[in-house]
């Protein structure tokens, strides 16, 4: 049976003869039916969610059809949505349309007429669900996800979990070193899920007092203690069908944990004063840079509240153990600087700076590699960021393990290679007589293969371009 037959339509229809026949009609051909004799029992029902087509009426006694079809549209995920009636022209019509009606049907109608419709009103909307989910697996390979940039087999692996994860309202419980972007992935959930246009809201449970952050999470009602001189809404119920990130939530309090822990479970919250709880629906995304098993072990951490959170966990990389993204990221950075005060635009980084950020191991992570960034823009004399520009502590020697490095960045032999006898000429100050010497290779081998680096200087190197011979390192490098 095709995917179309599978779908579930609502007919809403006060005339209970037309009712019985257009569902008759629609069961006869395989799809799932209900019925709503008017239109607010309509709305109700597509409220519940679950539906793909909705057939409506536009004449009822209890409410307008393009008021019904309004609010249809106003339901995420929202059904497509064909209007009929015995009263058609040309202006209801359009205006059914720019409501979001997919198809207007006049009355009388032949039944084949509005199977017809059905079938393509469903087609379309298959097709563009296939469409966004080819859209999602296509994430996996790109460079970049929401805001998060990376081509590391590390960070694609991060780009197809958020893709998979995006669209449920699963919780997530998002780990990792400070700096490394934790809610720059929370946000990439919150825009790949059906709340998207819904508020994302977030939260930093470490940077506010422990006697504050109930009142900011939960609210209050005016009276409820001496300084509660109106009432506070909360976060909880102003994230209500959207997403509520809380940063750094192995700072919570334990008596805080089991009031979260509760509002997680009953999904409904309690302002400090109110007489009754209210209902909400919203998805928590969490984080945190500790370990919050450790924390259990410890009693830091209520374990029924870490297995709510942590439906899902999304583990983030430290930047040190995914160098390849290092030079996407700092241009990245660099092409959103603004410009300085003198009017001047920085456009480039150095081949010898950027292997100096190539070749560091960012304990700060992304959030250490942006304020380097920033700050070599501010001290730029020229519109390219040079070794000079760089902090005095990135261009300390220290011993690196090469073969690692490659390892890690996934260079295949001949990249190696190639980054290695670069770098060798590099230090030479561009001098092939001695880098050759160095290399164990004769002149003419040397100058082979920096003419084959030359001839595919197209493909991103990882390292400098030929100097010419005695040449200093002013050249313009594999830019």
């Amino acid at each position: 049976m095709p995917a179309e037959r599978l779908a579930n339509i609502l007919v809403i229809e006060d005339d209970t003869a037309m009712r019985e026949l257009v569902v008759e009609a629609l069961q006869d051909e395989g799809y799932r039916v209900e019925a709503a004799p008017g239109g607010r029992a309509g709305i109700e029902r597509a409220r519940a969610g679950g539906l793909d087509l909705v057939i409506s009426d536009v004449r009822m006694p209890d409410l307008d059809g393009l008021d019904v079809l309004r609010e249809i549209k106003a339901v995420t995920p929202s059904p497509h949505v064909i209007v009929m009636t015995a009263f058609g022209s040309i202006e209801q019509a359009i205006r059914a349309v720019r409501l979001g009606a997919y198809e207007y049907i006049t009355k009388p109608f032949q039944i084949e007429a509005l199977m017809l419709a059905v079938e393509r009103a469903l087609g379309e909307r298959n097709l563009r669900a296939r469409v966004a989910k080819l859209e999602q697996e296509a994430a996996f390979g790109r460079e970049r996800f929401g805001a998060l940039i990376g081509k590391s087999k590390v960070m694609q692996e991060v780009f197809a979990l958020i893709a998979r994860v995006g669209a449920s309202s699963a919780s997530v419980m998002i780990t990792g070193e400070s700096g490394t972007g934790k809610e720059l992935v929370a946000r990439a959930l919150h825009q790949s899920s059906p709340r998207k246009d819904q508020a994302f809201l977030a939260l930093n449970c470490a940077a506010i007092p422990e006697q504050l952050l109930e009142s900011e999470l939960f609210g209050y009602k005016r009276g409820a203690f001496t300084d509660a001189r109106t009432d506070k809404s909360g976060l909880f119920l102003e994230a209500d069908k959207g997403t509520l990130f809380l940063d750094e939530v192995a700072e919570l309090a334990p008596a805080l944990q089991a009031k979260l822990l509760r509002v997680l479970e009953e999904r409904e919250v309690r302002p400090l004063g109110a007489t009754r709880s209210e209902k909400i629906d919203v998805r928590v995304l969490a984080a945190t840079n500790r370990d919050l098993e450790q924390g259990m072990q410890g009693g830091s951490f209520r374990s029924d509240l870490f297995y709510r959170l942590n439906v899902v966990q999304i583990a983030l990389p430290p930047l040190r153990a995914r160098p390849e993204d290092v030079r996407a990221l700092a241009e990245h950075f660099l092409n959103t600087q603004a410009v300085p005060a003198g009017g001047r635009r920085v456009r480039g980084i150095a081949p010898a700076a950027m292997r100096v950020l190539e070749g560091y191991p960012w304990p700060g992570n992304v959030r250490e590699l942006v304020n380097v960034i920033e700050r070599a823009v501010a001290l730029a004399d020229s519109e390219e960021i040079t070794e000079a520009d760089l902090p005095a502590h990135l261009k300390e020697r220290r011993p690196t393990d090469l073969l690692a490095g490659a390892v890690a960045r996934n260079l295949t032999l001949s990249e190696l290679e190639r980054e290695y006898i670069e770098r060798v000429l590099a230090d030479e100050g561009g001098n092939k007589t001695r880098a050759a010497s160095r290399l164990g290779l004769d002149r003419k081998t040397l100058y082979r293969k920096l003419d084959e680096y030359g001839k595919s200087a197209s493909t991103p190197s990882h390292g400098v371009a030929a100097l010419p011979e005695g040449g200093g390192g002013g050249g313009t490098g594999d830019r």
